[in-house]
């Protein structure tokens, strides 16, 4: 790299770095044996059954067929516990921004149905919070918790 475009990437990413620019958040992803549909409806059931809160379920794909467009079945579920959400917003205001927790559940080109979410310690480094703040562990537990459930083959 020529030095010039060396110093303004250098530069650039210390600028970044320096704005408190958010960092990329880890992802979980695991794999389902079902449909796409029927995984969300396994997660939703599941979610309900802990006492959490389903606030909204979004089918990107019939969304995307509004608009003459074709996507494989893809499905958002939002949802959260006021217990576990309003700590977080109690020490970063901003932590709304990613609250209520969000899975999506979607079908890649080869079919295979996948679950993929941020995981909570995201959450904590995008909004400064806590590393040991409890609701980090416990929303971490109740995603696996509750995803495993949705993938089971049972």
């Amino acid at each position: 790299m020529p030095r010039p475009l060396k110093k303004l990437s250098t530069a650039l990413a210390l600028g970044l770095a320096l704005t408190g620019a958010p960092a990329f958040a880890e992802m979980i992803t695991k794999t389902s044996p079902h449909s796409v549909s029927d995984t969300m409806d396994r997660l939703e059931a599941a979610v309900t059954a802990a006492g959490a809160t389903v606030f909204a379920r979004v089918d990107h794909a019939a969304g995307a067929e509004k608009v003459e467009m074709e996507l494989r079945p893809t499905q958002l579920l939002i949802f959260g516990n006021p217990k576990l959400g309003t700590p977080a917003m109690l020490d970063a205001q901003t932590a709304g921004l990613d609250l209520p927790l969000r899975v999506l559940a979607y079908a890649d080109d080869k079919g295979v149905v996948h679950l993929t979410y941020h995981t909570p310690a995201s959450l904590g480094t995008t909004h400064n919070l806590p590393a040991d703040a409890p609701y980090l562990k416990m929303m971490t537990g109740a995603l696996d918790k509750l995803t495993g459930k949705a993938v089971a083959a049972e």
